[in-house]
């Protein structure tokens, strides 16, 4: 059992899964991929523990859909200490993230809330979802605690992520990480808030109409 075991984790690193605490990442192919971040106090460890044990005996990719969907509903409550509504913070993981677009990955859509980040990508060849996301981290924990002049984590340790299964599901996901803010009631229209893939694209069609920019 232990032989048969170990040959299935193995095929399934070569396939490109690899699992990072309790939740299976897909990184084998370069494809769309639904990202979340929060940060390290946005979510207590006992409530992330409760619904693990609650979804233990539902099926894996059920359960991964489900832990996602109520992850997103607590996070939108503004629980923590939300370091992201400074607006000089979450300037900063914008700029971040859009540092790498076109060279590391492809980015989509993004949106940064007070406790947490949602962003759309695609890896370029030859990079891994996991260095990308380990470097955004990096750099912006350090950036972020020498401006709040702090130490300790930043980030909650784990990411989540999705894979985008067709184009419905592309468009699906970036109005649902564009339309957040509206969502969470911290503005009325997903243009108006500053730190949101949606605030560019509504100033690049402005811009191509014939009308400067705000």
């Amino acid at each position: 059992m232990n032989e048969i075991k170990a040959q299935l984790e193995k095929d399934l690193r070569e396939a490109g899964w690899h699992s990072r605490g309790y939740i299976p990442h897909f990184d084998g192919r370069e494809l769309p991929q639904f990202i979340t971040h929060h940060l390290a106090d946005s979510m207590p460890q006992s409530v992330l523990a409760r619904w693990k044990q609650e979804l233990a005996q539902t099926p894996p990719d059920e359960s991964k859909i489900i832990l996602h969907r109520r992850i997103e509903r607590y996070l939108d409550q503004g629980y923590g200490n939300a370091w992201l509504k400074d607006h000089l913070i979450a300037n900063m993981v914008q700029n971040s993230l859009l540092h790498f677009d076109g060279t590391r990955y492809k980015l989509s859509a993004w949106v940064v809330m007070p406790n947490h980040v949602h962003f759309l990508l695609t890896r370029a060849a030859g990079e891994e979802l996991s260095r990308i996301l380990h470097s955004f981290k990096s750099f912006t924990s350090h950036e972020a605690n020498k401006m709040l002049r702090r130490s300790g984590q930043f980030w909650f340790e784990e990411y989540f992520d999705r894979y985008i299964r067709d184009a419905k599901h592309f468009a699906a996901t970036v109005r649902y990480i564009e339309n957040n803010p509206v969502k969470a009631k911290l503005c009325a229209r997903p243009e108006d808030w500053p730190f949101s893939s949606a605030r560019f694209r509504a100033r690049q069609i402005t811009g191509s109409a014939g009308v400067p920019p705000a």
